[in-house]
């Protein structure tokens, strides 16, 4: 059995998650469940940041402790992502004593080698990005003040004694692992981006530890110092799975390299850039895939509690349904895009697609199988060209959605399931089993565009488990099988339960 190892950013516990957040973890696990059901052994590992000069800041203004904060918060975001039916194996925290362990011997490792060196940092900092920018970096806002040139807000200039990552002595082993490995970086867009804007331009040695503040990973050959955000951060893809600096355990040898970071296209310089730097000056081998995914933006731009237009995910599910809120998230948001929400399409994608489509399809073939076989269905094999046609596009399904998953079109995926459910729809039209139903003659005729149907709704609901999960399990219960193959198969037989609807069409103007 083939491993598959794929992870999400860890969250920020600054705040509880938005759905913007909230799609990043919907969007692996159903990457995690597809490659379970192709047989894959996947270990899906998220978890939450809990570290930085803003966590201190927020627990000061709340009145607790930065632990008490970030435990709080953390809890929150777990709460969300089970809510949300995800299927990770590990919910990390940069607050793990074995992760703090783990990265103060990664930083004396580089400090040892010489890739970590005491300097001065004078620069201007933004603290809700945690980052530094140079004079040529930072730009003028509409009032002419100097903000941060990824959120826009304003920067202050600091100054501190700082570690230092000799980013710069890497830049052209980056360079050439890019070059020869052309999918490490996806979408494209995204690759050339991070080339022309960052690399070519010539990589600046990073600041790697801060003495402003307290509430991070104390540098443990030099205590006025804590490891700073980033190489904590990420260093979390290695440090939960059994990396030391001895070269790792078992488990480590053996998961490592991820198949897959999955994250923000916001935060993909640091996966891309300043990640595999560190992991060359360890001499541990790349990720074989980063994918900077797009965001989901409101109607109105980006969400921001500022604009009041912050939606949750865990206030949508109650509304709507676990399953209906992944569809939206997974269906509505291309592969390179941003999505766009809007509960007025929410609602529209329920009715349609899942209500109609899906939900229609699944009761009306239940139904007419209790009605004209008391619920027993088999294959009566009888041929024609509308069934041999049909059939042809059921086993056509398996490998034009696996195709779509392999370059993470995830939307496009989905699209192909339902367009087998259309035509299962369209193949009840054109058959009529109402009609056939008044023909003796045609019984055998009528049970085998049944059982057709049947078999299209089987390999359909398996194909949707990594999408709909919840969905998928209640269709698999109703026509009662526990059969996963993705093919049409000849010799099933069902007994069938009793209907239910899946998904009950919403009024929109209530």
């Amino acid at each position: 059995m083939e491993k598959y190892y794929i992870s999400t950013a860890i969250a920020y516990t600054s705040g509880k998650p938005h759905i913007g957040n909230t799609y990043e973890i919907v969007l692996a696990d159903a990457i995690a469940r597809f490659k379970r059901l192709k047989g894959y052994d996947v270990y899906f590992q998220t978890g939450t940041d809990e570290h930085g000069e803003k966590i201190e800041l927020k627990a000061n203004e709340a009145g607790k402790s930065p632990q008490e904060f970030v435990d709080e918060v953390a809890f929150d975001i777990k709460r969300i992502w089970d809510i949300m039916n995800t299927s990770y194996d590990r919910f990390v925290r940069t607050t793990d004593s074995n992760h703090e362990k783990v990265v103060q011997h990664i930083f004396k490792y580089m400090y040892n080698k010489g890739d970590i060196y005491l300097g001065k940092y004078e620069g201007w900092y933004c603290t809700p990005d945690e980052a530094f920018w140079t004079d040529s970096q930072v730009i003028k806002n509409n009032q002419g003040k100097l903000v941060c040139p990824e959120c826009g807000r304003e920067v202050e200039k600091k100054s501190e004694a700082a570690y230092f990552f000799r980013l710069s002595k890497y830049q052209k082993q980056l360079e050439d692992y890019i070059e020869k490995h052309p999918e490490f970086i996806q979408p494209i867009s995204r690759k050339n981006e991070m080339i022309n804007n960052f690399i070519k331009p010539g990589l600046q040695d990073l600041c790697v530890s801060r003495t402003s503040f307290k509430w991070g990973i104390p540098v443990d050959f030099d205590s006025d110092h804590v490891v700073y955000v980033w190489l904590d951060a990420l260093s979390n893809y290695i440090t939960n799975i059994g990396y030391d600096t001895d070269g790792g355990n078992e488990e480590f040898r053996y998961k490592w390299p991820a198949d897959l970071h999955l994250i923000g296209k916001d935060i993909i310089r640091f996966h891309t850039i300043y990640w595999p730097c560190f992991l060359m000056s360890l001499d541990v081998p790349l990720p074989k895939q980063v994918f900077g995914h797009p965001w989901l933006i409101m109607s109105d731009g980006k969400m921001s509690k500022s604009v009041g237009n912050v939606v949750y995910a865990d206030d949508l599910v109650e509304e709507f349904g676990v399953d209906a809120v992944r569809y939206y998230f997974l269906h509505e948001i291309p592969f390179a895009n941003d999505g766009v929400f809007t509960r007025d399409l929410l609602i529209e994608r329920i009715n349609g697609d899942l209500a109609n489509i899906l939900g229609n399809l699944v009761q009306r073939t239940i139904s007419m199988g209790k009605k004209y076989f008391d619920g027993i269905v088999s294959n009566k094999k009888v041929k024609n060209e509308l069934s041999d046609k049909f059939i042809t596009i059921i086993n056509s399904l398996d490998e034009k959605v696996t195709n779509k998953m392999d370059n993470l079109q995830i939307s496009d995926a989905i699209s192909e399931i339902f367009e087998v459910l259309r035509a299962s729809n369209k193949y009840i039209d054109e058959t009529t089993p109402w009609i056939l139903a008044k023909d003796e003659n045609e019984k055998d005729n009528l049970e085998t565009v049944l059982y057709n149907l049947l078999e299209s709704i089987r390999v359909c609901a398996n194909l949707l488990g990594p999408f709909l999960p919840g969905t998928s399990e209640e269709i698999l219960r109703q026509i009662n099988t526990d059969n996963k193959e993705l093919k049409f198969v000849e010799d099933n037989s069902y007994v069938l339960n009793e209907p239910k609807p899946l998904f009950l069409r919403i009024d929109q103007k209530k």
